[in-house]
């Protein structure tokens, strides 16, 4: 690094925390977030200055998109609407009862003690009645609407994975492993929040609210007016509450996200922290990052206090005045006693529908956030999907070819070129070159990671792109260098590509990789658990693992991409000796350094800077006495077996 140029030391959570209370007060922190949703790929909004107009927009698209989500089980909805509303109408008649209680019972000096007790025990019979059918309707309720909701997030939690699983790789990198887990699981939660906080809870709140005041009004309109005078400043102090508060949950939200990432990174590159010891520097990462979230939720909690502060003095001092004022009344004659009880009931029930608009606000606006999330995902494209009028892929390759193949990652950066070959079917492709010339890219275009940007990939004469595209992956099996294993037993992930292959057949192609003699030297054999990316095992033992999956999958066409470098040379050796079955009758491209592998190839191609600058057997390149020649000659003289690594990474 030049001196001078060294990059700054990374901030406080402390002078994190003082810069988002700086665009807090500014009222910045919408911008903020909206801007960098829109510089994301998954942002369908255009770079530049935040359009709330087409946020809003956006978000009642995506609340219709989630309206078409309930639709199935519209008549649950409905149910749940019905119970609602009968829970509701026997709330609002219970004060009533209380009213007849004190005013034509207690308060009726007209009747005689045993009269009195009759109708005390018959009112209170039904008062207690109207409660308990209150609530067992309440807790029917809320158990469907559990039930509901768990329904839907189940379907949407699927159809999120699955959109997930059938994305563009790029896509999903920029997503990175953390922004997909939140969508999965916290996004999907809140999303669900919807019916709630959108569609029941309001609507049954502005009934809650009609009902109240006419009952109000009918008992005393003075007392009526005196109650509702406070609703309209409530709401809107309530509404500017809550508006401010979002933000703050916004960005709560997204540093958290960014944590989860980080921490998913640090443990899957575990042995690079330790190596480089970076242990402590990861561990302040993370206190960092939990101190800012957690000063930020304090500062939002502190705002929330004020506010449910604010209703409970509301609350209160409202009581007091109806008792006050309905004092008065009642010395007048124009309120009973059993009013004024009444009044304090109503006026909970009154205050308590205009909280849960206010929350519902509040809460509407996460949950809408979390909607956008989850509904931008549902809507992009999947990686390749079939054209109108696609076939299946053949079940036999008689050859592949790739005609003018260009590919570039980034605009006006081609990392392949002018790519031309014809594979017959059965032969072995080897691609040699250097480190960045071009070689995965080239493998990955055959197996559609990605498709040309110029020319095409044919498949017994058709483009590959007429073929469906699960179809034509059916034909493929692939052993990279990097090999991957998931947490599960041996035999299941040998068998990962064939889950209907018997025990027979799972140990017939690991013996076929050499793998057998130290599967059954493992506690548990067969159904040994490996640990996460199969950390149990050693390099070499996972290459051969590998090896076993592509061999029992059967492929028409296989890719090798240095599939035998984690291997010593006796395991290769071993694994070469059985190799020559697992290639026979298969297409097969071959990434390999080792000369034993590339001697085997029907066509070799040498590639520099995503171009083939050689091609032929190996006896017709040395016999050419290019590049290619040179590059053996050097490697045998350097290593005299011949057999070590052929050209460097």
């Amino acid at each position: 690094m030049t001196q001078g140029h060294r990059p700054p030391s990374p901030r406080t959570s402390r002078e994190h925390y003082d810069v988002f209370v700086e665009d807090y007060k500014h009222r910045r922190l919408d911008e903020k977030l909206d801007g960098s949703a829109a510089r994301s790929p998954v942002g369908a909004q255009a770079p530049g200055v935040p359009d709330k107009k087409a946020a809003r927009t956006r978000q009642r698209a995506y609340f219709r998109e989630y309206l078409t989500w309930l639709r199935p089980h519209r008549y649950a909805v409905a149910g749940l609407f019905a119970l609602a509303l009968t829970g509701a109408g026997l709330q609002m008649i219970e004060p009533l009862f209380m009213r007849y209680i004190i005013d034509k019972v207690l308060l009726n000096t007209t009747l005689d003690a045993a009269s009195r007790i009759a109708r005390l025990n018959t009112a209170g019979a039904f008062f207690l009645g109207v409660i308990l059918v209150s609530n067992l309707i309440g807790a029917f309720r809320d158990y469907r609407q559990r039930l509901l909701n768990t329904r839907v997030m189940l379907s949407l939690r699927r159809a999120l994975f699955e959109k997930m699983l059938n994305l563009p790789l790029p896509r999903l990198w920029d997503m990175k492993t953390g922004g997909i887990l939140s969508r999965l699981t916290g996004d999907v939660d809140t999303t669900t929040g919807l019916l709630q906080m959108a569609i029941v809870s309001p609507s049954l709140s502005v009934i809650r609210l009609i009902i109240a005041i006419a009952v109000l009004m009918t008992l005393n309109w003075r007392l009526a007016l005196t109650a509702m005078a406070i609703i309209p400043g409530a709401m809107l102090m309530s509404f500017a509450s809550a508006r401010r508060i979002r933000p703050i949950y916004r960005v709560v939200r997204k540093d958290v996200e960014r944590i989860d990432g980080r921490v998913g990174e640090t443990f899957s590159g575990i042995r690079v922290v330790r190596a480089f010891g970076g242990e402590m520097r990861e561990l302040l990462d993370y206190m960092r990052g939990r101190h800012g979230v957690l000063r930020k939720e304090l500062f939002a909690h502190r705002r929330e206090l004020v506010l449910w502060t604010s209703w409970g003095l509301l609350t209160a001092g409202v009581n007091v005045v109806i008792v006050w004022y309905g004092g008065h009344l009642n010395v007048q004659g124009r309120a009973s006693i059993g009013d004024i009880m009444a009044f304090q009931w109503y006026t909970f029930l009154l205050l308590n529908p205009v909280w849960n608009i206010v929350n519902s606000f509040s809460e509407l606006q996460r949950s809408l956030a979390a909607t956008e999330r989850v509904f931008q995902v549902l809507g992009l494209d999947n990686d390749k999907p079939d054209r109108p009028g696609a076939i299946d892929a053949p079940a036999l390759v008689r050859e592949v070819a790739l005609e003018g193949v260009c590919f570039e990652y980034r605009a006006g950066q081609p990392v392949v070129r002018d790519f031309n070959v014809r594979v017959p079917g059965g032969s072995v492709v080897a691609l040699v070159g250097r480190s960045g010339a071009g070689k995965t890219t080239v493998t990955d275009i055959v197996a559609r990671f990605h498709d040309p940007t110029q020319g095409r990939v044919l498949l017994n004469g058709i483009d590959v792109r007429e073929f469906r595209l699960r179809s034509y992956r059916d034909l493929l099996a692939i052993v990279q260098q990097d090999v991957f294993l998931f947490d599960g037993s041996v035999s299941d992930n040998i068998a990962y590509g064939r889950h209907t292959a018997s025990f027979a057949e799972v140990e017939d192609a690991a013996r076929r990789a050499n793998a057998h003699e130290f599967i059954v030297r493992l506690p548990e054999g067969y159904d040994t658990f490996i640990g996460e990316r199969g950390v149990k095992l050693s390099g070499g033992q996972q290459q051969r693992l590998a090896i076993a999956r592509a061999i029992l999958a059967s492929p028409q066409i296989l890719i090798l991409d240095e599939a035998t470098s984690n291997l010593d040379t006796e395991s290769e050796q071993l694994i070469q000796a059985s190799m020559s079955s697992l290639l026979a009758d298969r297409t097969t491209f071959v990434i390999a350094h080792r000369l034993s592998t590339i001697r085997r190839a029907d066509i070799i191609l040498l590639m520099e800077d995503g171009q083939v600058v050689e091609r032929g057997t190996h006896n017709d390149l040395m016999d050419a006495r290019g590049i290619y020649h040179g590059m053996v000659v050097r490697q045998m003289a350097s290593h005299g077996d011949g057999e070590a690594a052929f050209f460097d990474g």
